[in-house]
């Protein structure tokens, strides 16, 4: 099995999940991120005072998988997310060794 997290643009977050639902994928953990890599922020003005926001707000997406399963996510969730400019994000894949539903007590596959 195959954790992939993206880190991808708030907009887009609609987009990533109907292809991952086009792909059959119904479970993933979204949560709201932010951070910073070459887009480096931006200068905002507020009531004239100009400030430098560096972290710019981004949403972290996981999605656990079978291992034959990750290439095609990862493609989907690329495809889905991407816009052609900096900040579009990130995606990485990291072996998950059990997965256990705890409502039931199943392993994995069957917990997915």
């Amino acid at each position: 099995m195959k954790l992939i997290t993206a880190i991808i643009q708030p907009f887009r977050l609609d987009e990533v999940k109907t292809a991952l639902r086009e792909l059959g994928i119904n479970g993933l953990t979204v949560t709201e991120a932010s951070g910073s890599g070459r887009q480096r922020g931006h200068t905002e003005v507020y009531r004239g005072a100009e400030y430098q926001v560096d972290l710019v707000p981004k949403v972290r997406v996981e999605i656990v998988v079978e291992d034959a399963d990750a290439e095609p996510v990862i493609e989907a969730v690329v495809r889905a997310a991407h816009t052609g400019r900096i900040g579009d994000g990130k995606v990485w894949v990291v072996p998950v060794e059990t997965v256990v539903r705890v409502r039931t007590g199943q392993r994995a596959p069957d917990a997915l």
